[in-house]
């Protein structure tokens, strides 16, 4: 492929590098230049070609500067219209000139119009396209012209289409009844006459279905294959000693769920062997992950290991580090704690018992993987809201324990539930236990959607609660373009609420707050002593106030539908009826009606993450910008499920049976992005 040094990085944008990225680089849809409709048929609202001759143009001024054209064929008269436009198109469009346009005919204020159509001049009689013309991806200043022209080349080259032999075993083909991969790939860039149409834009072809199923397959065999190579290394062998388990258990006010029991095992199993564990511990709000990583952590420390939990913010990192100290301390457990905001006498304190091995948990911010905290011998990696953290932290703490040719195990908890078919497309390589009930005696959240002009309900719900002894928090809403002024409705809220609740004792916790003072807040609120507590996202993951029973929620319609039930999961923690107010602004977006409907309509984080996915796709529920996992290009978890459970099953069977077929298979496929599945 000789292209110029420009082009090359232009391609390079859409992840193509080789000419075999190039034959993969398939259309996003197509257009119909095979047929021509009269003007007078073309039917109104979707993209239908026309031709006829020029017969007016003129630049017209009002009510804005735009080029008028009117084609005329035996049927009837259709205007063209250009709000933008060069001189030189004045001229290519004379009077007279026979063009073809491809666009969509709407009624306007000329009449039956094209806006901005495709068009191009043409000879009488010349013959129309044999087959559907592809729209690829593509990036600024790389035209499709450009595109399709390089593709076009690469397809004629015999030796690169020899590039698409089969790896697939003719049983495997046979078995899903799978399109050849030469034949589907060259169907897609050239759509035979008598394809259809509809089958082609919706993806559901043979051709796109023999797609989908190899991109999936190459993302299990992958995933598999680092799930393997991982079991191939050594680990700390755990034994499972349960003395200081049976400890902790007898001296809690509460006893474990059968779903904390199960997952527990299962945990426990995975510590006990001499390969590293890599387990997913999946969790609703409030379900009860924070004691089953104790106990995780007593069995490495029981066998003289160390143990490290890492957590997002230093709020939520705080609460699991005087948690674990309560439960720890009896047992004569040393707990330490580091953040990046910790004086400098304190963090060197912190280190040396770390490097000491006198601290047998560590508990922190990502301050934990920076260089300077060096672990004298760490068993187990505990990595909270795990979706938080890029692949490069969580390998990073993970690295801390690779000492004497041993790994650490490794546990990520995670209460953003994750659906079915994202958890076995994306997190194939990692072994799942959920809890899937919550503990008993937990009052049911009650949620109400209340518009922004009702607040005076509001207020009255608030002073209710606390005369009650309840405690409320508000929540100020998520303001991404900036921090500052996030902060500046923060305090205006404050503020306005000190005025409307002389008498209530009102507080303020933010992002910005140093850290002690955000823990002397929240320990004022935790006691009691605060009745209202103003709130930005900070609190969202892990804050645990049994009291607090009332919580409002501005700006509803502008925050994701996690983020909505994680906050929501605030209150209800103990054992009075609770209610999360929804505070919304009109007019609300399409979008927004629907997420505030499947909030409204649902408490279980599984189905609200279902519906979620559905609405957002799998890239953005990953947060995939963060996590570096190669998205799907072609593939739909939603529509393709059968497909992944059969990419699944037949990983497995290549795996063993034809480990080569495999590794050309990902190397056609993922070529270097296989890094980004290693943690």
């Amino acid at each position: 492929m000789i292209v110029s040094a420009t082009v090359q990085e232009k391609l390079s944008r859409l992840g193509i590098r080789n000419e075999l990225d190039l034959i993969l680089h398939l259309p996003i849809r197509y257009e119909d230049e095979t047929h021509l409709f009269p003007i007078s048929d073309a039917p109104p609202g979707q993209v239908v070609q026309v031709e006829g001759v020029i017969i007016h143009n003129e630049v017209v001024i009002r009510p804005r500067r735009q080029l008028v054209c009117q084609i005329e064929d035996s049927s009837g008269i259709l205007v063209m219209r250009f709000l933008n436009f060069y001189g030189s198109q004045i001229k290519t469009y004379a009077v007279g000139k026979r063009v073809r346009l491809l666009g969509e005919i709407r009624s306007g204020f000329f009449g039956a119009e094209m806006v901005h159509p495709k068009c191009r001049i043409i000879r009488e009689s010349e013959s129309l396209a044999e087959s559907m013309t592809p729209i690829y991806p593509t990036t600024a200043g790389l035209t499709q012209k450009i595109l399709s022209r390089l593709i076009g080349q690469v397809l004629q080259d015999a030796q690169m289409t020899q590039a698409l032999t089969e790896t697939l075993t003719e049983e495997i083909i046979q078995k899903y009844r799978l399109a050849g991969l030469q034949e589907s790939v060259m169907c897609l860039h050239n759509p035979p006459p008598d394809v259809s149409v509809e089958a082609l834009q919706a993806r559901t072809h043979p051709a796109w279905r023999r797609i989908k199923f190899d991109e999936l397959l190459a993302q299990q065999l992958s995933m598999r294959l680092h799930y393997r190579q991982r079991r191939s290394h050594a680990a700390p062998a755990l034994a499972q000693k349960n003395k200081l388990a049976k400890l902790l258990l007898k001296q809690l006010a509460f006893e474990l769920t059968a779903a904390q029991i199960k997952v527990s095992a299962e945990i426990s199993r995975d510590l006990a062997a001499s390969h590293p564990m890599q387990r997913l511990l999946q969790g609703d709000v409030g379900s009860g992950k924070t004691i089953v990583a104790a106990l995780a952590a007593l069995q490495a420390i029981e066998n003289g290991f160390q143990a490290a939990l890492m957590a997002p913010t230093e709020i939520l990192a705080e609460q699991h580090f005087q948690k674990l100290s309560a439960w720890f301390d009896p047992l004569g457990i040393q707990v330490v704690w580091l953040s990046g905001s910790q004086k400098k006498k304190q963090k060197q304190a912190a280190l040396d018992d770390i490097a000491l091995g006198t601290a047998q948990l560590a508990v922190g911010t990502h301050a934990l993987f920076q260089d300077q905290v060096v672990f004298h011998q760490l068993g187990l990696a505990i990595v909270d809201e795990q979706h938080r953290f890029g692949v490069h932290q969580r390998l990073a703490l993970r690295m801390k324990g690779t000492l004497s040719n041993t790994v650490p195990h490794q546990l990520m908890m995670s209460a953003t539930p994750i659906p079915r078919t994202l958890s076995m497309s994306y997190f194939a390589d990692l072994d799942v236990s959920i809890i899937d009930e919550l503990p008993p005696g937990r009052a049911p959240i009650v949620t109400k959607l209340i518009a922004d002009n009702r607040r005076d309900e509001i207020i009255a719900r608030i002073q209710h609660a606390c005369q009650q002894g309840k405690q409320v928090y508000w929540v100020c809403p998520l303001i991404e373009e900036s921090e500052t002024l996030q902060l500046q409705t923060a305090m205006e809220t404050y503020e306005n609420l000190s005025q409307i609740f002389p008498d209530l004792s009102v507080g303020l916790v933010h992002g910005r707050l140093a850290a002690q003072d955000k823990t002397a807040v929240m320990a004022s609120f935790k006691q009691g002593e605060i009745q209202l507590l103003v709130a930005t996202t900070v609190i969202e993951v892990g804050v645990d106030v049994p009291n607090a029973s009332l919580m409002v929620i501005e700006n509803a319609e502008r925050m994701g539908l996690s983020q909505l039930h994680q906050l929501r999961g605030r209150v209800g923690r103990g054992s009075e009826a609770s209610i999360c107010i929804l505070l919304f602004q009109q007019p609300l977006s399409e979008i927004a009606r629907k997420r505030l409907k499947i909030i409204f309509e649902h408490t279980d984080g599984f189905e609200i993450a279902r519906q979620d996915l559905q609405l957002r796709g799998p890239g953005e529920f990953l947060g995939a910008r963060q996590s570096g996992v190669p998205m799907l290009r072609f593939a739909d978890l939603e529509q393709d499920g059968e497909l992944l459970a059969a990419a699944q099953a037949t990983a497995n069977e290549m795996l063993n049976d034809y480990p080569d077929l495999a590794q050309r298979h990902i190397e056609r496929w993922l070529g270097d992005k296989t890094e980004y599945l290693r943690v």
